[in-house]
């Protein structure tokens, strides 16, 4: 018995079904998209979360030596200061 070949002419919708991802995945995505855009908004909602906080070169009168200590003095952890040990 003779069994039928599938034609050669294949329906316009055929090739669509086939190029679209799956529908599980243009789920997963739509959801990715809406999670990083309600977060986006409740952060711009939120605000700055230090104002007053700025970059970590000060120019507020510190000590300009460029080790950047935070204003602690380590007394004697410097190299160059020529301790002799």
């Amino acid at each position: 018995m003779a069994q039928p070949r599938p034609s050669a002419r294949r329906t316009p919708g055929a090739f669509l079904t086939r190029a679209l991802p799956p529908p599980a995945l243009c789920g997963f995505l739509l959801l990715l998209v809406m999670a990083f855009a309600a977060s986006y908004a409740v952060g711009a909602g939120a605000g700055p979360v230090a104002p007053g906080m700025h970059g970590t070169s000060t120019t507020d009168g510190g000590s300009g030596d460029g080790h950047g200590g935070g204003g602690m003095d380590m007394g004697g952890m410097d190299t160059d200061q020529g301790s002799g040990r």
